[in-house]
């Protein structure tokens, strides 16, 4: 295959266009703001069910409580009633007898079920702070995963920025380039990483190798237009003034 020098050098920028998207691409994939969101996305449903758990917790004394609040209700009702009646004055001395009974059992289940109340409302006090701390861990964490979410999307905006004017860049290049030598380039980029390096110093620009002898005086009998490839890593080999040839 033949090609002018000067379109054959062609070849060295659409090579650097193409690494440059070619780190681009990589940076998007391995931008640490993605690690970092994944690590913040698992503290955040950690929280998530830290808030759930001390939620559920609550939930569950208040209903207690509402239950207890009730039956002390029921309790104090019932007492009042035995209250009245002896008030009253309308029972027989026996009954007398039983109700104030009854009513010292009332008032000792009374006591007993307001103690009980009395802790709950404490442990429900205790549960509401944690609830609260646990809801103000996760607000953090949100935080955070917002940050890093902006962080993210700054980068990938710059990197897309430059992918832009890269591609545009490599469309007026690849104007310029004959349809076959494209061919064999875009060949040789898919299976190696690279279509096309510099020779410089008689080494190859693609794979870093000296070339040896034998190459060296094939490549001094080529013709200038002749499109010449590495012997070593098969990349077309760009010569110039610094091929050392």
């Amino acid at each position: 295959m033949k090609a002018a020098p000067a379109v054959q050098r062609t070849l060295l920028d659409l090579a650097e266009i193409d690494i440059e998207l070619n780190r681009v691409a990589h940076r998007r994939g391995s931008l640490p703001e993605l690690t970092e969101i994944t690590g913040i996305e698992a503290e955040a449903a950690t929280s998530r069910d830290a808030v759930t758990a001390a939620a559920t917790v609550l939930a569950d004394l208040r209903r207690d409580a509402d239950r207890l609040e009730k039956e002390v209700d029921q309790v104090r009702a019932r007492g009042k009633r035995d209250e009245d009646l002896l008030k009253g004055g309308n029972v027989s001395a026996r009954q007398v007898a039983d109700l104030e009974h009854e009513l010292e059992s009332v008032r000792r289940r009374q006591a007993l079920l307001e103690d009980e109340l009395l802790e709950l409302m404490e442990r429900i006090e205790a549960a509401e702070t944690q609830v609260s701390v646990a809801e103000g861990e996760l607000a953090e964490v949100r935080q955070r995963l917002g940050d890093a979410e902006r962080r993210r999307d700054e980068a990938l905006a710059d990197l897309g920025t430059v992918e832009t004017r890269r591609t545009e860049a490599r469309e007026a290049v690849v104007g310029s380039v004959p349809e076959g030598l494209l061919a064999l380039y875009e060949r040789l980029r898919a299976q190696k990483g690279t279509g096309a390096a510099l020779l410089r110093a008689r080494r190859c620009g693609a794979c870093r190798l000296e070339l040896d002898r034998t190459a060296l005086s094939e490549l001094r009998k080529a013709a200038p237009d002749d499109v010449v490839r590495c012997e070593e890593c098969g990349v077309i080999l760009v010569r110039t003034g610094e091929s050392g040839l």
